[in-house]
Order: C-alpha cells, then sequence, then structure tokens
C-alpha cells in the first residue's frame, strides 16, 4: 500500500458478462479485502454469488458500495498509522531533545565543577608557595638566634673559663 498521501485515484467499475464479476480497475486490495468481500452482507447468510437478474443492479451498486466502505476504511487504516508514526516521530524527537538538553545540563555542570576544582587547587599552590616562604624566614630566624646564642654561649664560656683559671691561679698562689 502506499503512505497516507492525498493522491486521487481514478477507479472504474466494468461488469464481466461471463463470470459475474465486477471488475474494478486502478484499486488494489489485500486478500484481507477480498474475503471480507466475499462474505454475504445480509443477516439470512445468502451468498453474495447470485444469477443476474432484475438484482443484479442493485447487487453491483451493492458491491460499489461495499468496496467503497473497505477502501475508505483502508485509507482510514493508513492514515491512522500515518498519525501514529508522526505522532511517534515527535515523541522521539521530543526525548531526544530532551536527553541532549540533560547532556548539556551535565556537561556544563562537570565544566563547572573542573573550573572550580582548577581555581581551588591554584588557591592551595600560592598557599603552599606562601607558607614555605614564611617557613623559610622562620628557618633564617631561628639559624639567626641560635648563632648569636652559640656566639653568647662561647663568650661566656671563655670569661667562665678566664674567670676559673684566674680563680684556680690564686687558690694555688695562696696554697704555695
Amino acid at each position: 500500500m502506499g503512505g497516507g498521501g492525498s493522491s486521487t485515484r481514478r477507479v472504474t467499475f466494468e461488469a464481466d458478462e461471463n463470470e459475474n464479476i465486477t471488475v474494478v480497475k486502478g484499486v488494489r486490495l489485500s486478500d484481507s479485502v477480498i474475503d471480507r468481500m466475499k462474505e454475504p452482507s445480509s443477516p439470512g447468510g445468502r451468498p453474495q454469488s447470485q444469477h443476474r437478474s432484475a438484482s443484479g443492479a442493485v447487487n453491483d451498486e451493492e458491491l460499489k458500495k461495499r468496496i467503497a466502505e473497505e477502501l475508505a476504511l483502508e485509507r482510514a487504516r493508513r492514515d491512522s498509522e500515518a498519525q501514529k508514526r508522526r505522532l511517534f516521530g515527535k515523541l522521539l524527537e521530543q526525548e531526544r531533545i530532551s536527553s541532549n538538553e540533560h547532556l548539556t545540563r551535565a556537561i556544563l555542570r562537570e565544566r563547572a565543577a573542573t573550573e572550580e576544582e582548577r581555581q581551588k587547587a591554584q588557591r592551595f599552590a600560592k598557599q603552599l608557595e606562601e607558607k614555605d616562604r614564611e617557613l623559610k624566614k622562620h628557618d633564617a630566624y631561628y639559624k639567626e638566634q641560635l648563632a648569636r646564642l652559640e656566639e653568647r654561649s662561647a663568650q661566656f664560656y671563655k670569661v667562665t673559663t678566664e674567670q676559673y683559671q684566674k680563680a684556680a691561679d690564686e687558690v694555688s698562689s695562696r696554697f704555695k
């Protein structure tokens, strides 16, 4: 069958006199449609294959009406399927757009988090450098203080040793 387009088709009905069959040209019918058309249409269950007589014209009209109904049903079914496909396509497109938006937001959040981490790392690096400079200042100060204390201690030791030696010499000279 074709798509759900609105193209116009030319349908012609002809009566085949040899087989009591109406020939419809320009229309393709599925086997299920043909089988439904062969079913009896009256509630009494009479078969449709009646002899051509005065009621032959009525049967032709009834058959044409039934074919038109079947064509309308088939067209409606195709239109319904086409509408379902369009709706499904729209839903898929909406889902795709939604997932793309979600993915974009996630990427932007991740980029923002990465940038924040980078800035935090830079701040920590600056703080570490500052602490390192401060420690070096303290180290230099304490080394200077240690050198002063060692020098004072050496002077004190020298003075104490000289005083001790002097006192020892005095004691020794008194007792000699």
